[in-house]
């Protein structure tokens, strides 16, 4: 990434921006976008919190929920511990700043083996987001490097934080478009998936599901974590647990003609007490091992009893600060948490 957006090695996203001027001047740039972000939230917010007891669920294949993020620089042992696990489905991140390892990210995807089915998370920086022409010549090497066996890309991550590169959400939409536009000329068969806000910031949501681009998305995608609110089943503006955030996003996708109705979560996990610098979060939002166990477990047991979540990718399998396997001092530890995922992968797969 190029400053003033830097990489956190430690917590595996991106430091908040610290150059105040350069955010003051971007933000009042992209300051006219409010707009259709306000005009959109009066009319769907409410809508959603009205209809969302009335949309019901559908059935959801459990063999299929389980899906679990890995990284290119945890290395090798990723392989042995996701057979280990069982889990089938995998999210790989694909940062477009690191286009010149492009091709040790296709024979990483590609050494979990062929009965894996791999989700491309790509990445954005602000110099793919400005430079149209870069965009389009490293999104066609990845379809075209990709292409023959990954057919789901998640384009865009976490884009209301701005120190993901994205200073609106029009943006963000006109990224996407122009993605979508490489995709629809020369990769038809090729699924997109967007708009990956995170946390429970739907005003976002809502933005990017009703607006004027000609964006379509073929599954949507949401980083919804409830960490900060500590177990699962606590709220959030008096009756938003994680059952009722899930309810009025699949209301919002059911109201939306901009997309398909599946809805996959693509990241959340919960930090770890004492792994400082590792932890992306303070220690306030911390919790042990056996909480992290129990609140992954709930998590999951909730999403799939909603049946309006598809899959859930676990963030991720080594991370010393969230992860299912702590890598500290080179020697992998298996937490808590990795045996109940292990747990919870094996019954589905022997029913």
């Amino acid at each position: 990434m190029k400053v003033p957006f830097i990489w956190d090695k430690y917590s595996d996203q991106p430091y908040p921006i610290k150059d105040k001027t350069y955010k003051k001047k971007m933000r009042k740039k992209h300051l006219w976008d409010y707009v259709p972000l306000l005009l959109s939230n009066i009319v769907f917010f409410p809508l959603s919190m009205l209809l969302m007891p009335f949309y019901k669920g559908k059935h959801i294949d459990k063999k299929n929920f389980y899906g679990m993020g890995v990284d290119l620089d945890k290395g090798e042992a990723q392989v042995e511990l996701i057979d280990e696990l069982g889990v089938k489905h995998l999210l790989i991140r694909m940062p477009l700043w690191q286009m010149d390892r492009v091709e040790e990210y296709v024979t990483f995807a590609k050494s979990f083996g062929e009965d894996k089915t791999i989700l491309l998370n790509v990445l954005q920086d602000r110099e793919h987001i400005e430079d149209k022409v870069l965009l389009e010549k490293d999104i066609t090497i990845l379809f075209e490097k990709f292409g023959s066996f990954v057919t789901e890309y998640q384009v865009g991550n976490a884009i209301n934080r701005t120190k993901w590169g994205f200073f609106s959400m029009g943006e963000y939409l006109g990224w996407y478009e122009a993605i979508q536009k490489i995709r629809d000329e020369k990769y038809p068969q090729l699924k997109l998936i967007g708009s990956s806000v995170i946390d429970f910031e739907y005003h976002y949501t809502i933005r990017t599901l009703f607006n004027f681009f000609k964006v379509k998305y073929d599954k949507f995608s949401s980083l919804l974590y409830v960490d900060r609110r500590g177990a699962p089943e606590n709220t959030q503006m008096g009756i938003f647990d994680t059952k009722n955030k899930i309810n009025m996003l699949y209301a919002l996708v059911k109201l939306a003609t901009k997309t398909s109705s599946d809805i996959y979560i693509t990241e959340v996990n919960w930090p770890l007490s004492n792994t400082a610098p590792y932890a992306p979060t303070s220690e306030l939002e911390c919790v042990s091992e056996e909480a992290y166990r129990q609140h992954m477990i709930d998590y999951h047991e909730i999403a799939f009893e909603t049946g309006k979540i598809e899959r859930i990718y676990w963030h991720q399998l080594i991370a010393s600060g969230y992860g299912l396997v702590d890598d500290r001092d080179n020697v992998l530890r298996k937490t808590l948490a990795f045996e109940a995922y292990k747990h919870m992968v094996l019954i589905q797969n022997t029913r």
